[in-house]
């Protein structure tokens, strides 16, 4: 990579954000693409995050990807947000359009697409969703709207209600879980793809997100995490589809590489910094 003074600049804003893999991801597409962009992880605090946005514009950064703790808090920030992202109420791409900070959400878009990768419909089916933040309502977005049924289960219960009521504009098929008939087999059995929304697995001694003695082999298990969690692993040693979140990642990538730069990537090149192969 060489940079020059019309470098442009791209990059990730989170806390922490050492481990992410998204800069090997853009800077390898940039390279094959031979464009003139850099992509840089920047950790910024929490208490912070408002003058971090604010020197996007003061350096005249392309965009950035958003991560945890800020794709909540950095809405206020903001100039604007797609339909979209005001909908789903969380933003993890910043285009800088000519001055301007649009907030977009390429989550969503990109989980649905590595089912599709995995040969997964959700057409007709019904979803178990763990989780109610930011994760949750861009996957919820998508998947309320093509589903059977959409259950959320969450600790908080008035988390999951929020979540519901706000689903259920669109489209009336969404249902918060009361803990006591998560459990229940013939509910459990009707369940045919569960959904991993929450942080739950990125340590190895973390609690798993469901009681995992519930899993049957015809359910297909999904995290977005981008390792192989406890909770895969279970799932796939009593037979049940698996799918982290790298796919996820990859996508979500995709999108927002096209919208800051105008130009599809190559995502076969992507793929392979990821090592990821969707079959």
């Amino acid at each position: 990579m060489n940079i020059s003074g019309k470098t442009k600049v791209v990059g990730i804003f989170g806390y922490p954000v050492e481990h992410s893999l998204s800069p090997q991801m853009h800077n390898a597409a940039f390279n094959y693409l031979n464009l003139d962009y850099c992509y840089i992880p920047f950790s910024v605090r929490p208490d912070m995050l408002e003058k971090a946005i604010l020197g996007i514009k003061a350096l005249g950064i392309i965009g950035v990807n958003i991560t945890i703790p800020h794709k909540e808090t950095v809405i206020p920030f903001l100039d604007q947000l797609t339909e979209e992202a005001e909908f789903i109420g969380s933003v993890n791409t910043i285009q800088n359009y000519e001055g301007s900070l649009i907030g977009h959400n390429t989550d969503g878009k990109g989980f649905m697409k590595s089912l599709v990768e995995k040969g997964i419909e959700i057409q007709e089916k019904r979803v178990l969703l763990i989780g109610a933040g930011g994760s949750a309502r861009a996957i919820g977005y998508y998947l309320s709207q093509q589903a059977q049924r959409l259950y959320i289960y969450n600790r908080n219960t008035d988390r999951a209600e929020i979540l519901q009521k706000h689903l259920n504009r669109l489209k009336s098929n969404t249902f918060v879980v009361d803990p006591h008939l998560l459990y229940e087999r013939d509910f459990f059995f009707e369940i045919d793809i569960i959904v991993n929304t929450t942080p739950l697995g990125l340590q190895e001694e973390d609690p798993m997100p469901i009681e995992v003695s519930i899993l049957q082999n015809h359910h297909i298990v999904c995290d977005v995490i981008y390792k192989e969690t406890p909770l895969l692993k279970i799932a796939k040693s009593i037979g049940c589809k698996t799918i982290n979140g790298i796919g996820m990642l990859l996508w979500q990538g995709v999108y927002a590489f096209e919208i800051w730069t105008g130009v599809f990537p190559p995502v076969d090149v992507m793929r392979q910094t990821l090592g990821y192969q969707p079959l």
